[in-house]
């Protein structure tokens, strides 16, 4: 069996770099990428904000009371289309 160049290079590289042998830097090389289930790294996810702008006189701290007072006139809309 026969290495690549470019891969030889770079096992030669980490063998020089971290003072290990052929075989351990070659070991450790087929175990990480075996590891990692050969998928290619997923890139981080990132959210994307946007500034909506603000209603200088919407209450913020009345948010769920106006919340409950739309469900309530949704429900009596619908009952009233029952009758």
């Amino acid at each position: 069996m026969t290495l690549d160049p470019d891969i030889e290079k770079m096992l030669q590289d980490s063998i020089r770099e971290r003072g290990v042998s052929f075989k351990q830097a070659l070991n450790e090389a087929i175990r990480a990428g075996l590891m990692r289930g050969g998928q290619p790294r997923k890139a981080r996810f990132v959210q994307k904000s946007f500034r909506l702008g603000t209603v200088p006189d919407f209450r913020w701290d009345k948010a769920l009371a106006i919340a409950d007072a739309i469900e309530d006139e949704e429900v009596t809309r619908k009952l009233a289309l029952r009758k």
